[in-house]
């Protein structure tokens, strides 16, 4: 019963990698160029290949996620927010990730189906197993959406204290903060490519014409991290009041720093209880087996010798 389930999840995981790879960002042209020099026309591997492949994967989800759209629009609201928080900013974004959804769900399932017709499962062995593995295609989108979202919010946490201090740096040298976080922009990018690339749109919206304050505000908001929109408030707060922007940032920074401080801190406390279950659920039964084996085995042998 187990086997078709098994290969119906292998399916569903094969699956999930196949659009993940064909969704990806393109690599950079010279890689591109020295692959194709390498790679034979047609090949899988041949880059027009999987642009073609891509492109019809890229027209043809959001064909099918455009007849899954609730039709509440509270629930749209709230897919649409998770999807923000996320770093999806597409506008396609919505439909593509409920077409993946719909092709995690069913296709697991038509799979299972076709190789029951082909004989190598029996249907109703097939049917359960293309269902649980429906069942995991249901719940792998959402928990991959929710793992994204912690991902970008701890390295915005990361690198949130580091652009603060660069900012400081540049007020202290003369720049306005225009300049100082367009300048930030810049030095960020190799270290912290996330937050620069982040901050980049804020730099053009202000060229726009959106405040700085306000452009951070909706920076916080796009992200759902506290740290960013108690950012927005302090530069709110220094432009209204006419404070140094210097002193405050830099007083924000340092708390910034405590705070970052203080989370390293708190899990490297609870590395310990984490490491505790993998020792006792692996390593110390394995101990147990080499220092009472030996025994075990003697002992079963004296029983042997006086039953005899």
């Amino acid at each position: 019963m187990w086997v078709p389930v098994l290969f119906a999840a292998a399916m569903a995981s094969g699956l999930t990698g196949l659009l993940y790879m064909l969704l990806k960002k393109k690599t950079e042209q010279t890689e591109q160029r020295l692959r194709s020099l390498s790679i034979q026309p047609g090949s899988p591997d041949d880059p027009q290949l999987v642009e073609n492949i891509r492109q019809i994967v890229q027209t043809t989800l959001p064909k099918v996620g455009q007849t899954l759209l609730p039709n509440d629009a509270e629930e749209r609201s709230k897919l649409a927010t998770r999807l923000l928080h996320a770093g999806l900013y597409s506008p396609s974004a919505m439909t593509v990730f409920l077409g993946i959804k719909f092709l995690l769900i069913a296709g697991p399932l038509v799979i299972s189906i076709l190789i029951a017709i082909l004989g190598f499962f029996p249907m109703e062995k097939a049917l359960i197993g293309g269902s649980m593995a429906g069942v995991f295609g249901l719940i792998a989108p959402s928990f991959w959406l929710d793992r994204r979202k912690s991902h970008r919010q701890t390295a915005l946490r990361r690198s949130l204290p580091d652009a603060c201090d660069l900012i400081v740096i540049c007020l202290s040298g003369g720049l306005s903060l225009i300049a100082a976080v367009a300048r930030v922009v810049e030095e960020l990018q190799a270290a912290h490519p996330l937050l620069a690339a982040e901050m980049r749109i804020v730099e053009r919206e202000v060229q726009l014409g959106t405040k700085l304050a306000e452009s951070l505000q909706k920076f916080g908001n796009r992200s759902d991290l506290p740290e960013l929109q108690n950012l927005a408030a302090v530069v709110m707060t220094a432009e209204k009041y006419g404070s140094s922007m210097a002193r405050t940032l830099d007083k924000f920074s340092e708390g910034l720093r405590l705070k970052r401080q203080q989370y390293a801190e708190a899990m490297a406390q609870k590395a310990a209880t984490k490491v505790l279950f993998p020792t006792l659920l692996f390593i110390f039964p394995a101990i147990l087996l080499v220092i009472l084996g030996p025994a075990m085995i003697q002992v079963n042998e004296i029983f042997g010798n006086l039953q005899k």
